[in-house]
């Protein structure tokens, strides 16, 4: 399948029934490294949650008619500074009815999980990223081989009991800083 831009699939956080699941495993994001909240971060102001942003408002939405949002994060020991701001926002998003979870590298590996980024839409359509080595997404791959949505459907499956609320994890991060 070809690559397009994130915007042209962005209409299916919006469409999906039941659920939108997200698997992260890059160490960061060039996107975040670029934002005023991620330089305000490192120089050591807490992230504030946005309430109003459109992400958290859909989820919002979402979540009163029923439907979920989750993603798991994979993190490397210790995490990068990459991690820690997102571990560090997430409680915005998880105030908006988004399940987030952290999963270690070496656990991620021992399961055998992709070592790329996906959205999974109601266990039927799967969204691989492609992100460069510089941790910017260059197009998303809309997948529809059964073979391939199962495997995403298996992962996702194989993390999430095996991951830890964001929230747990988050406050021992920062108590070791």
């Amino acid at each position: 399948m070809p690559l397009v831009p994130f915007e042209e699939i962005t209409h299916l956080f919006g469409q999906f029934e039941h659920t939108a699941f997200r698997l992260e495993t890059r160490r960061g994001y060039a996107s975040d490294r670029q934002g005023a909240r991620f330089q305000a971060f490192m120089r050591g102001i807490d992230p504030q949650p946005e309430p109003e942003h459109p992400w958290n408002v859909n989820v919002r939405e979402k979540a009163a008619s029923g439907a979920r949002f989750s993603r798991v994060r994979i993190i490397d020991e210790p995490p990068t500074d990459g991690q820690r701001f997102l571990m560090a926002t997430a409680a915005g998003n998880v105030q908006a009815g988004e399940d987030i979870r952290v999963l270690t590298r070496t656990d991620a590996e021992r399961l055998s999980l992709p070592d790329w980024d996906f959205w999974l839409f109601d266990s039927r359509t799967l969204v691989r990223m492609h992100i460069d080595a510089t941790d910017t997404t260059i197009g998303v791959e809309l997948v529809d081989d059964p073979a391939q949505v199962l495997a995403a459907c298996r992962a996702r499956d194989a993390a999430w009991p095996m991951a830890a609320p964001t929230a747990e994890v988050w406050a021992q991060v920062r108590s070791s800083v």
